[in-house]
């Protein structure tokens, strides 16, 4: 296997794990988004969290093999993100970090009071990560300020309230409802009564607001926003050099590759079918169907920003040349060579195990379960 099939292997497999994690530990991080609008008492939080406890915590394993996955195979973007978009890692972590603690302490006390509290935080703890995820992207897509030096050193020239631009936030606004939205799903497919009524009518909304901001994102990105196209690249022999390249930055730039492989118009469309589809099913109460197009439309979403950007990982907005893309900004071929065998043999026993583990978990709750089992639940 030569070294750019490796690079775009290790493309296709970060794209992978962004997918994964998006699918599974989105509907969890939604179900804690809507803990305190779709619950309405004690019982029914209890409810929506122990639908997502056996499964949360390995759903977030997901991020941190894909984190893990960045800093192996693209260390230079490793290095650029963790740079540029620091403070609002730090953000998303700390909000993180509130969602293990409030699953273990919320139940603790016998106290409403305490209990609500705990809420608030594994709301915060949900949301927030989704919303910071979309503007991150949205930021992708705008270009990073960052350059390098002549010993390529970085050199970062933005700051966190930069990255709060009217793209960004619209952005940050899907993310976060398309988490919603896949909560609501799971929520039809593990619960029952008035909480199940109440999850199906506002996932039914979500799902349509999400259709419409990604169309409205897609018109944005396509007249307003200036997409990178690289027009030569200098040969340097088979080996990774960053700034080897020269890249033009217009409007309509994100086009390029759409106007080279017109077929790749059917993934946005896809999308925005998934989003509408989601919304009908849910309103039908077809609540697996509701879950799958849910989970496809996620899929799609993530699916068409990197074919848009392709070949580019995170281009620059200052110093267009020095943007970052898979075939510039990878490890050597030895380490993804060592990489790819190791997927190959861990990743087909993580998914038989969580597969497993859905499957032993399958089932509905209800209130009745939850005062049933009131000393033995969250």
């Amino acid at each position: 296997m030569d070294y750019e099939t490796l690079r775009f292997i290790w493309w296709v497999l970060i794209g992978v794990l962004l997918v994964g994690f998006s699918v599974t530990d989105g509907f969890d991080m939604g179900v804690g988004g809507l803990l305190k609008v779709v619950g309405r008492n004690d019982e029914e939080r209890r409810v929506m969290i122990n639908s997502v406890a056996p499964h949360w915590d390995g759903n977030q394993v997901w991020l941190i093999t894909a984190g893990g996955a960045l800093f192996a195979a693209w260390p230079p973007v490793y290095a650029a993100a963790f740079n540029g978009f620091y403070l609002a890692m730090m953000l998303t972590l700390f909000a993180l970090f509130l969602r293990p603690l409030a699953f273990d302490y919320r139940s603790k006390l016998d106290s409403l009071t305490w209990r609500s509290r705990w809420d608030w935080m594994l709301t915060i703890g949900s949301a927030l990560p989704a919303l910071i995820f979309g503007v991150a992207f949205g930021n992708l897509l705008q270009g990073v300020p960052f350059q390098f030096d002549d010993i390529l050193r970085l050199d970062y020239q933005g700051g966190l309230l930069g990255l709060l631009n009217p793209f960004g936030l619209l952005a940050g606004v899907l993310s976060l409802l398309m988490f919603l939205t896949h909560g609501a799903a799971w929520l039809q497919l593990k619960t029952e009564g008035e909480l199940r009524q109440r999850s199906a009518v506002l996932g039914s909304r979500t799902a349509l607001a999400c259709a419409v901001l990604f169309l409205l994102g897609g018109i944005w990105l396509l007249l307003g926003v200036d997409g990178y196209q690289v027009t030569s690249v200098i040969d340097t022999q088979g080996h990774n050099a960053t700034t080897a390249k020269l890249v033009e930055a217009s409007s309509g730039g994100w086009l390029y590759n759409y106007a080279r492989f017109p077929a790749l118009w059917l993934l946005p469309l896809l999308g925005l079918t998934s989003f509408v589809l989601c919304s009908l099913t849910m309103k039908a109460g077809r609540h697996v169907v509701a879950f799958i197009t849910s989970s496809l439309a996620t899929t799609l979403v993530i699916v068409t920003t990197g074919v848009t950007m392709f070949p580019f990982v995170m281009p620059s907005s200052i110093n267009p040349n020095h943007s970052l893309t898979m075939w510039d900004a990878t490890a050597s071929e030895l380490t993804l060579m060592i990489m790819f065998v190791v997927v190959l043999i861990f990743v087909p026993l993580v998914l038989a195990y969580t597969a497993w583990s859905y499957w032993v978990m399958r089932g509905r709750l209800d209130e009745q379960y939850i005062r049933d089992n009131d000393k033995a639940l969250y």
